[in-house]
């Protein structure tokens, strides 16, 4: 699964503005890869101004850092499309000019993330991946409103 971090300096982040932002990398990582948006996970974190620095100096300016660890063998026109798309909205879900937004892609290969317990497939093999979910997996992620 795609695992994105969103890192604010001196922005705390509304209840519907992680929404949001969790909404458009979903929609933004599975229209630009292919893959499906249930793979997507967002984790949200909070730092005060004075717990970042550039350059050895404090930065006194709001910051959005965007952080994803997706799988390879992606293109770098799906991972420039979907990095573009998704800065620029951040910026606006977050109330920032877009010079403030940073964001990066990682890439990992399929055979070094386990998640639910298995092994990832390769893209493109995700349907028959899903397949081996169990009955008591899906039902709870159905219950927390994944669409599966």
């Amino acid at each position: 699964m795609p695992t994105y971090t969103v890192t604010t300096v001196g922005l705390s982040l509304s209840a519907e503005q992680k929404s949001d932002i969790a909404q458009l990398i979903t929609t933004s990582h599975a229209g630009n890869t292919g893959a499906p948006g249930y793979f997507a996970q967002v984790f949200f974190q909070t730092y005060a101004v004075g717990d970042h620095f550039f350059g050895g100096c404090l930065n006194n300016s709001t910051q959005v850092y965007i952080h994803g660890l997706i799988r390879a063998g992606r293109t770098v026109e799906q991972k420039t499309g979907l990095m573009a798309e998704v800065a620029e909205k951040a910026a606006g879900i977050c109330a920032v000019g877009r010079e403030d937004v940073w964001m990066y892609l990682q890439d990992i290969e399929a055979e070094q993330m386990i998640e639910y317990g298995r092994v990832l497939p390769a893209p493109g093999a995700e349907a028959e991946w899903r397949a081996g979910l169990s009955a008591e997996k899906e039902q709870a992620l159905k219950r927390d409103g994944v669409n599966l």
